[in-house]
């Protein structure tokens, strides 16, 4: 029998490769259009190149105060994430006990719990506590993303032996010490996979934002896209120039931690 050797996969990736390109292209080549070329030539490369699209979408977005408020929730949401679903799947995992085993289904089943279906009360209760602002949704975020990552450091502590721990203690290390000085570093591809996942969540986030703190001057990027898109409906080169504007400060912060995530996701892998 003689074998086929022609080999379909590398054709089928570029394919698909080509197919998740496409969007990131026709953002980039049309923000260099004006609305007429748009229009007329929506594939093509730009016949009159222009970047005046960008300075008239940078500021309509208030991309200065948008982006500040987006980087600054994002930043403190990331960290409490990724510091306390460790702190918590630390402890999870080093105990050996029903309870532990019940903490954690509990963290894995609460992935499952959607934003949409908790958002009225949940709204509703932050209200009455005076925690719609930016506090009040860097605590929802905590809330909801924690989960996934007790879930992907308890997979990834599972690799690290509790000889460590043993030895650092006879030593006269404290617990704390144990963690953040011994245990935390090692996590460190978990973490960036954890801190990454999250980022790119809560940058993107509308829903939850427009509900919390729709005010003037305290709007994320994507509450202002929405409105940007709003006020320019048929103005497609300026809304395509503020979404690349958008855009750009969560790629330039997947490629730096790019290096991290293949390890860290298969190193959260359940073993």
């Amino acid at each position: 029998m003689i074998k086929n050797r022609f080999n379909l996969s590398p054709l089928i990736g570029i394919v698909l490769a080509l197919l998740w390109l496409m969007p990131f292209y026709l953002i980039i080549v049309n923000s260099f259009k004006s609305k007429t070329e748009i229009f007329s030539n929506t594939l093509g490369l730009p016949e009159n190149f222009t970047t005046e699209n960008y300075p008239e979408a940078y500021k309509e977005l208030d991309f200065g105060r948008s982006f500040l408020n987006t980087l600054v929730i994002t930043i403190v949401a990331v960290l409490l994430i990724s510091v306390i679903s460790a702190m918590a799947a630390y402890a999870i995992q080093r105990s050996e006990n029903k309870l532990s085993k019940i903490v954690y289904y509990v963290f894995v089943a609460a992935m499952l719990v959607t934003f949409q279906s908790v958002m009225i009360p949940l709204v509703s209760i932050y209200g009455k506590l005076g925690m719609l602002n930016r506090g009040g949704l860097v605590f929802m975020h905590l809330g909801f993303n924690v989960s996934m990552g007790v879930f992907m450091f308890v997979g990834a502590l599972k690799g690290i032996p509790k000889s460590l721990d043993e030895a650092a203690r006879i030593d006269g290390a404290s617990r704390w010490q144990i963690f953040f000085k011994i245990i935390y570093p090692m996590l460190k591809p978990t973490a960036v996979t954890v801190a990454l996942l999250n980022a790119i969540s809560i940058w993107n986030d509308y829903l939850l934002p427009s509900l919390v703190i729709n005010k003037p001057g305290m709007q994320t990027i994507p509450i202002k896209m929405f409105y940007f898109f709003g006020a320019y409906t048929k103005q497609w080169h300026l809304a395509l120039a503020g979404l690349l504007i958008a855009i750009i400060p969560v790629i330039i912060f997947y490629f730096i931690m790019q290096k991290h995530i293949i390890k860290g996701v298969a190193d959260g892998a359940v073993k």
